[in-house]
């Protein structure tokens, strides 16, 4: 049903109340959980993304009209409405998640914003003024840091959305956009930037690593490699590995903290 009306896309208005059952349908299954707008294939370990899940999404600002809201003295004018299913979450106040957006139990949003067709995962902390983009595919045990930027996806078709896997750390003010995939038990510094084209280099050996990738068990930090343009030698980011971790080993933030110090960055 949602393939048909995407079909036809361009003649739906809010007007058209059955097609927008049949979304709001859809978004309730992400909002609880059912379904995901993406989802990491246990065979081929790639991003595989549901492109009805996303279709639902973008038919929904279509077919959801306008609507004025206010929570007290703030008012607001929206086509998606918020959450309201919250069963095990811990929401502070200031903390803004829209529908279509999945909270597990045990996962805790400070003030922050999550996006429709987000995926958040039990045990996760949201910090303060963290933003989780559209479609954003956030794991278990992960801590966003305050300010942490992770990018959303709607479009273009076949965009796959960032993926920040179980029990990895993310560390203040950093960004994680454009498809990027923080792997499993990964660090990342403050401040640092990943792109689904970042470079990323092994500090010990200087080997070129999978690009837009945080390695699993890792900890990484942004530096910069000389680069020849046309118009001089700039310094271009990249993403450094400093150290591998033992899979499943968990450091406490002050054996990181001295790690970061020993290569002159800080959390």
């Amino acid at each position: 049903m949602i393939d048909e009306l995407w079909e036809r896309r361009a003649g739906l208005s809010p007007a058209d109340e059955k097609a927008t059952l049949v979304v709001t349908e859809a978004l309730d299954r992400l909002d609880r959980g059912v379904d995901r707008v993406a989802g990491i294939d246990p065979v081929t370990d790639a991003v595989v993304v549901d492109e009805r899940s996303r279709r639902a999404i973008l038919l929904a600002f279509r077919l959801y009209a306008l609507t004025e809201t206010h929570a007290g003295p703030f008012h607001f004018r929206d086509r998606l409405p918020l959450k309201q299913r919250f069963d095990g979450v811990r929401l502070v106040p200031g903390a803004i998640a829209r529908f279509g957006a999945y909270l597990a139990p045990g996962s805790v949003l400070m003030p922050s914003f999550v996006n429709v067709g987000a995926y958040v995962g039990a045990g996760t902390m949201v910090d303060t003024w963290a933003t989780v983009g559209s479609c954003a595919q956030i794991g278990a045990r992960v801590h966003l840091s305050g300010g942490v930027g992770i990018g959303g996806v709607l479009e273009p078709e076949g965009a796959v959305p960032v993926v920040v896997e179980d029990d990895a750390f993310v560390g203040s003010r950093s960004i994680v956009v454009e498809g990027a995939r923080v792997r499993t038990g990964a660090n990342l510094g403050a401040g640092t930037l990943l792109t689904g084209t970042t470079r990323v280099v092994d500090a010990t050996t200087g080997e070129d690593l999978p690009r837009g990738e945080a390695p699993p068990w890792s900890v990484c930090v942004t530096a910069y490699r000389q680069q020849q343009f046309p118009g001089g030698v700039f310094g271009t980011p990249c993403l450094l590995v400093l150290r591998r971790l033992a899979p499943g080993e968990t450091p406490d933030n002050l054996r990181i903290s001295e790690l970061f110090r020993e290569h002159g960055y800080a959390l």
